[in-house]
């Protein structure tokens, strides 16, 4: 089958930018506790359940963040450059090689999946196959958390740190997002949305949600 284009030029920009991006959010989650305590209500919502898998986990900080949380947690990214750098600072978890679009898991393997800021590069009319692949490794009452920024347009960039590259970056309604949830069979529990801080431009959104039986 051949692989939809975004997917590669994805992969082909984090590859590009992948060590000054992992520099220059090394620290990201220090400075945010909003973001660390839903983290963390995640992790002990999920407990002792089963493992968790983090979907696009760049150069492996949230991972690492929930493994502290006492959570058997693993990292899957599409970016080879991301996977060497995750495996390099983090050498005690397990990250791959991966696409959230085909998860290499069985049914109902999961007790946790985490997209923090990845769902953001999947184009809109695709969400709905993602969703319904997360369901499908989630076991019955899985738990799944998401993070995204909040609008309704596609923004293409073509330079940042320092680097030439490609990316789109799809912003999303959290009503929408809700939606598909539910049509792909979860149960959403919680919607938060902040304002932006300085470094950002548009207010972000999370949202926690679980699998239906």
């Amino acid at each position: 089958m051949t692989e939809p284009s975004f997917l590669a030029t994805t992969r082909a920009g984090y590859d590009t930018i992948a060590v000054p991006y992992a520099e220059i959010f090394a620290t990201e989650l220090e400075s945010r506790p909003l973001s660390r305590a839903l983290l963390t209500a995640f992790a002990e919502t999920v407990g002792g359940a089963g493992p968790v898998v983090e979907v696009g986990s760049g150069p492996g900080r949230v991972t690492a963040y929930l493994a502290e949380q006492g959570l058997d947690v693993s990292g899957v990214d599409l970016s080879p450059e991301m996977v060497a750098l995750a495996r390099r600072t983090y050498p005690g978890l397990r990250f791959d090689e991966g696409s959230m679009t085909a998860l290499d898991l069985a049914d109902g393997a999961l007790a946790g999946l985490v997209a923090w800021y990845s769902i953001i590069h999947i184009p809109s009319a695709l969400l709905p196959e993602v969703f319904a692949e997360f369901r499908r490794v989630l076991a019955p009452g899985g738990q799944l958390l998401l993070a995204f920024q909040v609008g309704d347009e596609a923004l293409h960039r073509t330079e940042g740190f320092g680097r030439t590259f490609s990316l789109t970056f799809h912003r999303l309604l959290p009503e929408r997002v809700t939606e598909l949830l539910e049509r792909a069979g979860f149960v959403v529990d919680a919607q938060l949305v902040r304002a932006p801080d300085e470094r950002e431009k548009v207010p972000q959104a999370h949202l926690l949600a679980h699998r239906a039986a």
